[in-house]
C-alpha cells in the first residue's frame, strides 16, 4: 500500500525538531513518510508508530548511510522518491575570532555540503517521479541578526544561493526546488547545543553571560511550532511552489526589511550586542 502513495524523505526527524513536524504534516497529508535521524530512538514513538511511516537512520555525513537510505526508499517506492526535504542542520554560537576553523568547516560539512551530497544521491529517484526537493536554510542567511553567528550564518548564506542554482539545474530535468528561509520555529535546537564557552583570554569574554543567553531558545519566543510550520510546507508543495519560501515567526518582517532597509538603517533593526561593555573592557 504504501507503494502507492507520495514519498517523502526528511533528514533530522528527531522529538520536537523542526523535522518532526514536518514528518507530522506531510503524514497527516497521506504521504509516505520516511522519517529519518542519525538516531533513529530520538525520533518519538508516536512519529514511528503512525500509519505509513518509515523510520531510517541516516548520516547525512556519511557517503555509506546515504546510500543505504537511497537503497530502502528505491525498494519500498519502485525507485522513485516524490520529496526530499533537507532539513537536517547544525548551530555554532562563538565569536569569529576564537572560532575553531576545524569546527567551523564540520558546520559548513552539515548546513551546505551534506545538502548537496543528499541531493546527488537521490537524483535518480527524484527525476523518475518528477519530484520536489524542498531545501531548509535560515533568514539568518540573509539578515545577519545579532553578532556571533558568523559561521551559522555563513553557512545558511552558501545553502540559500546553492539551493537557488540548484533549481534553475534542476528545473530542465523535471524537478522543482523549495528555498525554505526559516525564521523564528519553537524546537529544541538550542536545547540541543551546549553552551559556547568564550576563553578567558578572549576579547570577548567578559560577554560570555550575554552570549550564553542567545543560547538559551529566546530566539525563538516569537516562533510558530514545529507543527505549524510543517503544515505551511505540506501546502507550498502541494501548490507546487518554487523558489525562496520565508517561512516561520518574523518571517514577513524580516522579508520586508531584507527588501527595502538600506544597510545603515540595519543597525537598528538587527539586535546588536552590548559593545559599550565590550569596549570598556577593551580599554
Amino acid at each position: 500500500m504504501a507503494g502507492t502513495l507520495k514519498s517523502v524523505l526528511i533528514t533530522g526527524c528527531s522529538a520536537g525538531g523542526i523535522g518532526a513536524g514536518l514528518a507530522e504534516a506531510f503524514q497527516e497529508k497521506g504521504y509516505h513518510v520516511f522519517a529519518t535521524a542519525r538516531t533513529p530512538s530520538k525520533i518519538s514513538p508516536s512519529l514511528a508508530d503512525a500509519p505509513n511511516v518509515t523510520v531510517q537512520a541516516l548520516d547525512v555525513l556519511s557517503p555509506e548511510s546515504i546510500s543505504a537510505a537511497v537503497e530502502r526508499v528505491s525498494k519500498e517506492t519502485g525507485g522513485k522518491l516524490d520529496v526530499l526535504i533537507n532539513n537536517s542542520g547544525a548551530v555554532m554560537m562563538m565569536p569569529a575570532l576564537d572560532v575553531s576553523i576545524a569546527e567551523g568547516k564540520k558546520l559548513f560539512d552539515v548546513n551546505y555540503w551534506a545538502v548537496l551530497a543528499m541531493i546527488q544521491a537521490f537524483a535518480p529517484l527524484l527525476i523518475k517521479a518528477k519530484g520536489y526537493v524542498v531545501n531548509n536554510t535560515s533568514v539568518a542567511g540573509v539578515l545577519p541578526f545579532g553578532a556571533f553567528g558568523s559561521i551559522y550564518n555563513s553557512s545558511k548564506a552558501a545553502a540559500i544561493l546553492g539551493s537557488e542554482t540548484w533549481r534553475l539545474e534542476l528545473a530542465p530535468l523535471g524537478v522543482r526546488t523549495l528555498t525554505l528561509v526559516t525564521a523564528a520555529v519553537k524546537s529544541n535546537v538550542w536545547v540541543n547545543m551546549a553552551p559556547p564557552t568564550i576563553p578567558e583570554n578572549s576579547y570577548y569574554h567578559p560577554l560570555q553571560g550575554y552570549i550564553t543567553d542567545l543560547s538559551d531558545g529566546r530566539l525563538q519566543k516569537d516562533g510558530i511550532t514545529a507543527k505549524e510550520y510543517g503544515d505551511k510546507v505540506v501546502r507550498e508543495v502541494e501548490k507546487g511552489t518554487t523558489g525562496k519560501l520565508w517561512v516561520g515567526g518574523g518571517a514577513a518582517a524580516a522579508r520586508i526589511a531584507a527588501w527595502l532597509l538600506p544597510d545603515w538603517m540595519m543597525v537598528s533593526f538587527i539586535h546588536l550586542f552590548p559593545c559599550d561593555e565590550l569596549l570598556i573592557e577593551v580599554e
